[in-house]
Order: C-alpha cells, then structure tokens, then sequence
C-alpha cells in the first residue's frame, strides 16, 4: 500500500485487525505525507471483503493484496470470502501472499472466476497473481 501511494495511487485502504499494526500503519502513511489518500480499517480481511462498503471502501477496486498471517487465516474462509466480495469487479487484479506449507493455490479461484496469471516463489513465500472475470483488457 505505502509504495502504491508513493507510484501515484489514487487511494489505498489498508486492513489489519491488529490495533497496533493499524496505528503503525496510519502513522507512516501521515508521516510520508498521503494526507486523504488513505484509509485504514482495523478489522480481518474477511470481514471488509464481506461488506466493504461497511468501511467506506467503494466497489469495484482496482487491486486487492492479500497478506495475511500465515498460521492466523482460515485459508478456506479466506478464498471463499474473496471470490464472492462485493470489492470485486471485472478485471480487477488480486495477488495472494503464503506460505508454502499451505501447498499450491490452484490456477483459477472460485469456478474460474478469478484466473491465475502466475506465480512466484520467493524462499518459503508464493505470490499468487489472478485477475478477476477477466475481459480481455487483461492479458492472461
């Protein structure tokens, strides 16, 4: 989030349900200088993705970035949540974060509705690439 808004994004909303990790969060982002170009809801993903607009977070977003806790995230509620979220529009990217003790995430998410564009290994950690209902703008 902090180098989308430094590259020029228009507007990040950052979620941590960690109070602490939040202020950190809201600190930095007000140190370097975002003024109104953040929001930072202190709540799970999964809650957000179920109801953003019950945080101010108007749908569809371009991006979403999930790095969640790898030992503290239902994987399954996750995925499930993310896939039906309102957050979601047509071609809007999502990359995943974790572990890979958790094994591979599959190609496509959600009966192919989010369609894998790669993924990296960095050490333990994956970066899943998807696009959601891609509709060609996207090459995938």
């Amino acid at each position: 989030g902090l180098e989308a808004l430094s590259r020029g994004m228009g507007h990040v909303t950052f979620c941590d349900f960690s109070s602490t990790c939040a202020r950190a969060i809201r600190e930095n982002c007000e140190e370097l200088g975002f003024g109104d170009r953040f929001e930072v809801a202190v709540t799970r993903a999964e809650q957000l993705l179920a109801d953003p607009m019950s945080f101010n977070v108007s749908s569809p977003v371009d991006i979403v970035t999930l790095t969640p806790p790898y030992t503290e995230v239902d994987w399954k509620e996750l995925i499930s949540t993310l896939v039906h979220s309102p957050a979601l529009g047509p071609d809007t990217l999502v990359f995943i974060e974790y572990a890979q003790e958790i094994g591979i995430l599959p190609e496509n998410l959600g009966g192919g509705k989010l369609v894998g564009l790669r993924q990296k290994k960095f050490g333990r950690t994956y970066l899943a690439f998807y696009v959601n209902q891609p509709t060609g703008k996207i090459r995938v």
